[in-house]
């Protein structure tokens, strides 16, 4: 007789259906030593909601015709996350972030916000789940469901493609040392400012300005941009000549 599933929860409530012949008037169904719920009955199969328990049980079912042989059921535990790789990305999603934790093996969807998406189980202690487009621009909470139940209590920010609009002053030396004012909008998660390609050291002041400093460069005009989670800015020109 197969049993389907053949884990779930420590805490009970897994729906699960077990198949064969003569099981019609069904009169229990076991758990070990506990009773499962009965639910639907036919002379082919027996579905039931099992009771809580933990490790691994002998699931019986009792007719008037005596009891069958038992069946191994896994109780799994709750899944525990103890980080993600990234906690912020593009509202268009598509990024590959990583969930690391234990009692991960059996995950069968990671959700973000409304959102639910299905993980590539790597090991029971690391999943990789392709984060999927925000319903919104914003925080949301990621879940994490298993044989063992579902488990959240991380947040995921989505972030916009940022968008810089001016630089004050847009030209300097090729000594680098200028202070540069960048204006634009959503540029409160800036991780990086680059001067045609060259990091520059930077503070994000407030999500319409970073304050930069330009780096050491050739003389000419070059390209500014910005970089955050949610990917790359436009690019302004900057002109950087010999002093």
């Amino acid at each position: 007789m197969p049993i389907s599933p053949n884990q779930g929860s420590t805490g009970g409530g897994t729906t699960v259906t077990i198949t064969g012949t003569s099981l019609a008037g069904a009169t229990a169904v076991r758990f070990g030593s506990k009773p499962a719920t009965i639910t639907a009955n036919t002379a082919t199969s027996v579905t039931c909601v099992s009771p809580s328990g933990a490790g691994r049980v002998d699931v019986t079912v009792t007719t008037a015709g005596g009891t069958s042989s038992p069946l191994s059921f896994f109780y799994v535990g709750a899944p525990f996350k103890a980080f993600l790789s990234a906690t912020s990305g593009p509202v268009t999603g598509g990024n590959t972030i990583t969930i690391g934790g234990a009692g991960l093996s059996t995950a069968t969807a990671v959700t973000f916000g409304a959102n639910s998406v299905t993980p590539t189980v790597i090991s029971d202690s690391h999943l990789d789940v392709t984060v999927p487009a925000a319903v919104a621009v914003g925080v949301v909470s990621v879940s994490v469901t298993t044989a063992g139940g579902t488990n959240n209590g991380f947040l995921y920010t989505y972030v916009e493609v940022p968008i810089i609009t001016s630089l004050t002053p847009d030209q300097g030396t090729a000594f680098g040392g200028t202070d540069v004012a960048i204006a634009g909008s959503n540029l409160t998660y800036t991780d990086e400012v680059r001067f045609d390609g060259t990091p520059a050291s930077f503070a994000a002041a407030s999500d319409n300005l970073v304050l930069a400093t330009a780096p050491p460069g050739i003389p000419g005009t070059i390209t500014v941009t910005v970089h955050s989670p949610g990917g790359d800015s436009n690019g302004l020109a900057y002109q950087q000549y010999q002093p």
